[in-house]
């Protein structure tokens, strides 16, 4: 008997959507993952773009859940301070692992200190492809 190739991005979580075998929910948001913004890094476990609402660095599991397992949580956040420590150099913030606005799906934001004005003091940035030079509008 042969088993499964494990998968990358993990089990289903609980609260997945059962009816997707890739475990998203077609009505949240972070499973659309728009390209709207500046997109930093992409895998099989996650994307990490600017986030619309604050304009800071944010990592999203390509699950729909709020409970990855620990490997993939760790590269997770991994992937997200690179994309911070790109963005505001080395030690430029810190990683906030609160859901506030969507707390059904788990992301992340990496804030440095102007992150509550820069959404109304910085133009926002503008998708250009994965990895690419980060642009405004």
């Amino acid at each position: 008997m042969t088993s499964a190739a494990p998968n990358a991005a993990g089990p289903v979580p609980s609260g997945a959507a059962a009816s997707d075998p890739a475990g998203l929910d077609p009505d949240c948001e972070l499973c659309e993952a728009a390209r709207f913004t500046h997109w930093y890094f992409e895998d099989e476990l996650c994307w990490v773009a600017d986030c619309e609402v604050c304009a800071t660095p944010m990592v999203v599991w390509k699950r729909h859940g709020t409970d990855p397992p620990a490997p993939a949580l760790e590269a997770m956040l991994a992937r997200l301070t690179e994309a911070g420590e790109q963005r505001f150099g080395p030690n430029g913030g810190i990683v906030d692992q609160v859901m506030r606005q969507i707390p059904g799906h788990f992301h992340a934001h990496y804030r440095d200190a102007d992150w509550m004005s820069r959404r109304w003091n910085e133009p926002p940035s503008r998708y250009t492809g994965v990895g690419t030079t980060r642009v405004t509008r």
